[in-house]
């Protein structure tokens, strides 16, 4: 049975419900992983009546969280700390066919590419070595993996590659250790599968004065998938007019269909 799964940075699922129940409502996608909850699992609104009764999280007040919503039962199956940095960044879960889903949020980084100086750079290249490091150890099968992991990895999923070699996102220690952790998986980029030329986002500023005019964009969400099922993709797109909904995340959803 095909199933359409699409991945979002919420940016407050409490504060953006609307916008949830307007997507779902507007797509009839069957799974919607959420990024940057920023709320206890407790205080997740429950999207029942929308259709989506089951529901997998992790999550804490104010920060992270992530959360993966489905029309189909579906039972989760892990919650990596990954780096031990305590923080609600990775829930997994297996639906009725049998593929699991990561849902992932890795850490932004901060401003300063150097590890020296910020520490949060230092977070998030530890965060995906020890990613890297578990598919390493457990290397996954009939899985897909989608997220908010805050790189960009191609010269044209940016706005400008030369401008931004050394702005955290995609600086090139970070597109390294983003393409290790690819490799480690043999994860395949299903977005870029379907859509292998040209400029692509999924994240404008909300610095911009007119984000859509400007269109200095980065594509820092992402939807992976293991070799075992990578063909079964098809239908590989982003939102990108979700963008420009009233009080809008500053992401657009990235969506596939999967004949699985």
């Amino acid at each position: 049975m095909p199933f359409t799964l699409a991945t979002w940075n919420i940016n407050s699922v409490r504060l953006r419900e609307g916008l949830v129940r307007d997507f779902l409502a507007e797509t009839h996608v069957d799974v919607l992983c959420l990024q940057e909850c920023k709320s206890p699992v407790e205080k997740i609104p429950d999207f029942a009546d929308a259709g989506f009764p089951h529901v997998v999280a992790r999550g804490q007040k104010g920060y992270n969280g992530v959360a993966i919503l489905s029309r189909s039962p579906l039972d989760e199956v892990g919650a990596d700390d990954h780096a031990g940095l305590g923080h609600a960044r990775h829930v997994a879960a297996r639906l009725e066919n049998g593929v699991t889903i990561h849902n992932y949020y890795v850490p932004a980084g901060g401003d300063v590419p150097d590890r020296e100086v910020n520490e949060k750079f230092g977070q998030k290249l530890d965060y995906l070595t020890a990613m890297r490091d578990a598919f390493r150890a457990a290397p996954p099968a009939r899985s897909i993996l989608v997220g908010d992991l805050n790189i960009a990895p191609r010269e044209d999923d940016v706005w400008s590659h030369k401008q931004l070699l050394k702005v955290v996102s995609h600086t090139p220690v970070e597109v390294d250790h983003l393409a290790e952790t690819q490799a480690a998986g043999a994860w395949v980029d299903i977005t870029r599968a379907h859509i292998p030329e040209g400029q692509l986002y999924s994240w404008w500023s909300y610095r911009a004065k007119d984000w859509d005019a400007a269109d200095k964009g980065r594509r820092l969400d992402h939807i992976w998938a293991t070799p075992d099922i990578a063909d079964a993709a098809r239908d590989s797109r982003i939102l990108r007019h979700v963008r420009g909904w009233e009080k809008p995340s500053d992401h657009a959803p990235v969506l596939a269909t999967f004949d699985l």
